[in-house]
């Protein structure tokens, strides 16, 4: 009899004559017998090769190079879901019970652990001076009604509109108007307020660059994506930016198109830069995820809400199942305290909102 049926042997012994208890040391006996084996670690090579390579791709999502199709931003854009691929990689490796491929499993899972187990975790804390929210209302939305008077109920004190059709326009200023007696709407974009608003302004996020200078005004892209206007609070001025960045795109000639946006990223980066105001928000639907190394410029000089004070990823597109955080909030110089996802209204973005003190 060689070791091995000799080991089986023993195993069938005890768990024959054992409760409960003395089955699941058996389950465990059984365990270290199947993997002192030699067999098990020699299937399934391909799927043990397949798991660190997982592990090493999302951990090194950084050195991935835009060229071709901005590859690195795409990747980015989605990171999280990279993480589907090791429930794929368990089922193969159970399927070919081999031992050497759920031992490889480990770094994928660390390195997701490690990139987003801190997402997971509840942030948010009480105490909030100042509420606010932005939503992508939807241009073809057809209950543009609903919409506000979802927005209206939802209690908070600044509320940012995206995609504002000059249609729709009065009837989101009707809606709103009693529950914020503040206003301004400059292009696509609108700010509501229940404290007092000053000094709006438009940003020119589709006409910047080098050569923007040379650009005739008849020739000029519009309308208005990006505003910045002043709240007045108990603890000062805040400065508030709304922005509509542009949209992306992903086709096979030109891989992932974001040049729009990113130029959009650039004029808001530097009119944040330059923002003299120390307390600072950015609202609005950014087209991207804070992931995307397109926004360092952004993110480098605020912080995202739903990562320092959510709870989850917090996706907001598409609004029937979201699997991307297209809409955000970002602030410099207050202090997060809550992030979260309002309910669906009649757009195909969910609103966002944050809780902020000084």
């Amino acid at each position: 009899m060689t070791d091995s049926m000799q080991a089986q042997d023993l195993v069938d012994r005890a768990e024959s004559g054992q409760g409960g208890a003395g089955r699941w040391r058996t389950g465990v006996r059984r365990a270290i017998l199947v993997t002192s084996r030699p067999e098990p670690w020699r299937r399934g090579l391909v799927l043990a090769a397949l798991a660190p390579l997982l592990g090493l791709f999302m951990l090194l999502h950084a050195k991935i190079p835009n060229w071709p199709g901005n590859l690195g931003s795409l990747v980015e854009t989605f990171l999280p879901w990279f993480g589907l691929g090791i429930p794929v990689l368990l089922a193969g490796a159970l399927w070919r019970r081999s031992a050497s491929a759920v031992a490889a499993l480990l770094l994928p899972v660390v390195v997701w652990v490690y990139l987003f187990g801190e997402v997971l975790s509840d942030k948010s804390r009480p105490g909030a001076d100042l509420t606010m929210a932005s939503h992508n209302v939807g241009a073809a939305n057809t209950d543009p009604v609903g919409t506000a008077r979802d927005l209206a109920t939802s209690g908070t004190d600044v509320l940012a509109l995206e995609e504002l059709t000059q249609e729709a326009r009065a009837t989101y200023e009707n809606e709103l108007a009693k529950a914020y007696p503040y206003h301004s709407v400059l292009g696509t974009v609108g700010l509501w307020s229940k404290l007092p608003l000053s000094d709006a302004q438009p940003i020119d996020i589709t006409n910047y660059g080098p050569l923007a200078g040379t650009i005739r005004a008849k020739t000029r892209m519009g309308p208005n994506r990006a505003l910045r206007s002043v709240v007045a609070t108990d603890h000062g001025p805040l400065a508030v930016y709304v922005a509509h960045l542009g949209s992306v795109r992903v086709n096979p000639r030109a891989g992932f198109w974001t040049g729009s946006r990113n130029i959009g990223v650039q004029a808001l980066g530097k009119a944040i830069a330059a923002e003299k105001n120390k307390q600072v928000v950015l609202l609005g639907d950014l087209n991207g995820t804070m992931d995307d190394r397109a926004f360092n410029d952004i993110t480098s000089k605020m912080h995202p809400a739903q990562k320092a004070a959510g709870n989850g990823f917090g996706f907001t597109w598409p609004a029937s199942f979201p699997v991307v955080r297209a809409d955000e909030i970002l602030v410099r110089g207050v202090e997060l305290k809550s992030s979260w996802v309002l309910p669906a209204t009649g757009s195909d973005h969910l609103p966002v909102a944050a809780g902020i003190s000084w």
